[in-house]
């Protein structure tokens, strides 16, 4: 693969419908080979989102302060929100398709911006995503993915200074037996969104097998065209757990 094209949404945290309307216009565009192989990278104003496989005993009990959002990717409850780097590729799989492969590259990509901040994460058997090892593991970097026509939605949620208080109110990922954290918990400093950005997108690229990456400057340019009929449809989905 050639070149993945970044496009940041912020600084502004982004409302979540919002976010998702445009992963789907680009998707659209992108299954019709009209656009590029692109990433999205923003926070989002708090919400849960839940996934296909959320249980009513791991969403929250009363008001739980932000929006409930069921989504069409795999797995169970997560949350995101201001602190947290989310990133949602929307990228082309070569065929055969291997969405493991493609799963292990994104905790490959958070690992490697965890080790440049001096925190060692590592990967949890029968678990996705970046984990710091201990009694609990504590969870810093969650994969939520989607495949769908060959080209993938949704993707990786790096925790970098966010308020992990609102993890207290669901069961994440729908695991009862672990904890989660932030970059800057484990290292005992502020570490920012602005700070970790530009390191995920190189190893992110790094990881993806492009040979060079750029910054785009406009995401709704590759969104606002209507993409042609696909002939046919081939879904996936990944647990973010």
């Amino acid at each position: 693969m050639s070149e993945l094209v970044y496009l940041a949404l912020g600084p502004a945290p982004v409302d979540y419908m919002d976010g998702w309307d445009l992963q789907r216009r680009i998707h659209a565009r992108r299954v019709a080979d009209e656009v590029p192989d692109s990433c999205l990278l923003l926070e989002h104003e708090p919400v849960y989102t839940a996934g296909k496989r959320t249980a009513a005993s791991d969403r929250p009990f009363g008001d739980p302060g932000a929006p409930v959002i069921d989504v069409d990717r795999g797995g169970k409850i997560t949350w995101h929100g201001p602190g947290q780097l989310t990133g949602y590729p929307i990228v082309k799989l070569r065929e055969p398709m291997d969405v493991v492969a493609y799963v292990r590259a994104l905790e490959e990509a958070m690992i490697r911006t965890c080790a440049e901040f001096g925190v060692t994460a590592v990967r949890v058997a029968g678990r996705s995503g970046a984990w710091i090892p201990g009694d609990p593991d504590r969870k810093v970097g969650a994969i939520g993915a989607r495949v769908a026509r060959g080209v993938t939605m949704h993707g990786l949620a790096l925790n970098c200074d966010c308020d992990l208080s609102w993890y207290d109110r669901i069961v994440p990922c729908g695991i009862r037996d672990a904890g989660t954290t932030t970059l800057s918990a484990e290292t005992g400093r502020r570490i920012t969104v602005a700070e970790v950005t530009p390191v995920l997108e190189r190893h992110l690229a790094e990881a993806l097998g492009y040979r060079a990456w750029r910054r785009g400057s406009d995401p709704e340019s590759l969104a606002r065209q209507a993409a042609r009929p696909a002939a046919a449809v081939v879904t996936a989905a990944v647990a973010p757990g």
